[in-house]
C-alpha cells in the first residue's frame, strides 16, 4: 500500500511538473523584454514552484547549513551531483542570479530548454574540448563582472547517494583564470530522489554550504583537490548511513 502511495504521489508530480513547464515557458517569452535580474526571477518562480510541489506532494523538504558562508563577492559554485533537485533548487535559492555550464542539447529540449535560453547561461559543445573552455573562461569572466555566479557540477553527471564521481577540474580551472572564489556545496538530495527513479521519496535533503576557498596560491588539480576533500567529507556527516563500512 506505501508503494502504491508513493507511486500515485510521485506520478501526480510528474505531471504538475510537466504541465507547468510547459505554461511557463510559454510566459517566459512574455517576459523576454524585461531587464535581465527581472527576467531572472520570474524565469526562476518555476523552479520555486516546483520544489513547494516536491514538498506538498512528495514530502520532500530541505534544510540549509553554512547558508552564511555564501560570500558577497564573484564566486564559482561547486556542487555535489546527485539528482534533478539540486539544479532545479539551487538556482533561486542562493544570493546571486546562477549561471549554468551544461551541454548545449539541453537548449533543444521543448519548453524547458527554450525557456533556458533565455536566460544567461552558457551551453557548451562537449566536442570542441579546449575551445569549450576557453568560450567558458570568456562568458565566464563576463557573467563574474555582471554580478552573477557560475556553477558548475564537477562529477559530470548525477552519482548514486553513498558514491563517489571523478571530479573534474574545469570549475577549479575557470577559478584559478577568474580569481573568484570557489563555493563547493555537498547535499543528499539522491535519497529522496534518486538519479533516474519515477518515484520520489519523502523525507529532509540537507543542503551544506561550505566556506569560499581563495584560487590564489593554488594550481587548478590543488583547487579541486580541497574542494573534493571538502565535499566528500562533509557528504559523510549529512549522510552517514551511506557510508558505512565504506
Amino acid at each position: 500500500m506505501r508503494n502504491f502511495s508513493l507511486f500515485l504521489r510521485s506520478l501526480l508530480f510528474t505531471v504538475v511538473m510537466m504541465v507547468a513547464t510547459i505554461i511557463w515557458a510559454s510566459l517566459c517569452f512574455l517576459a523576454a523584454p524585461l531587464p535581465y535580474n527581472q527576467r531572472f526571477w520570474f524565469t526562476s518562480r518555476w523552479n520555486v514552484f516546483i520544489i513547494w510541489c516536491a514538498r506538498v506532494i512528495c514530502g520532500i523538504r530541505y534544510e540549509f547549513k553554512g547558508y552564511d558562508n555564501l560570500p558577497d563577492a564573484p564566486a564559482i559554485v561547486l556542487s555535489k551531483h546527485q539528482s534533478a533537485w539540486e539544479t532545479i533548487f539551487l538556482l533561486p535559492n542562493l544570493t546571486r542570479p546562477l549561471v549554468y555550464v551544461f551541454k548545449k542539447e539541453i537548449l533543444y529540449i521543448p519548453f524547458f530548454g527554450w525557456a533556458m535560453g533565455l536566460l544567461r547561461m552558457i551551453p557548451i559543445d562537449r566536442k570542441q574540448g579546449k575551445n569549450a573552455f576557453s568560450h567558458v573562461v570568456r562568458h565566464g569572466k563576463r557573467r563574474l563582472l555582471d554580478g552573477q555566479w557560475i556553477i558548475m557540477f564537477p562529477e559530470g553527471t548525477r552519482i548514486p547517494v553513498g558514491r563517489k564521481g571523478k571530479y573534474k577540474s574545469g570549475g577549479a580551472r575557470l577559478a584559478v583564470e577568474t580569481q573568484a572564489v570557489v563555493v563547493p556545496i555537498a547535499h543528499n538530495s539522491g535519497e529522496c530522489w534518486p538519479k533516474n527513479s519515477f518515484i520520489k521519496r519523502p523525507g529532509t535533503i540537507t543542503v551544506s554550504v561550505g566556506k569560499p576557498i581563495s584560487p590564489q596560491g593554488h594550481t587548478p588539480d590543488s583547487l579541486m583537490q580541497e574542494v573534493e576533500n571538502w565535499i566528500e567529507s562533509e557528504m559523510r556527516v549529512i549522510s552517514p548511513h551511506a557510508y558505512k563500512g565504506g
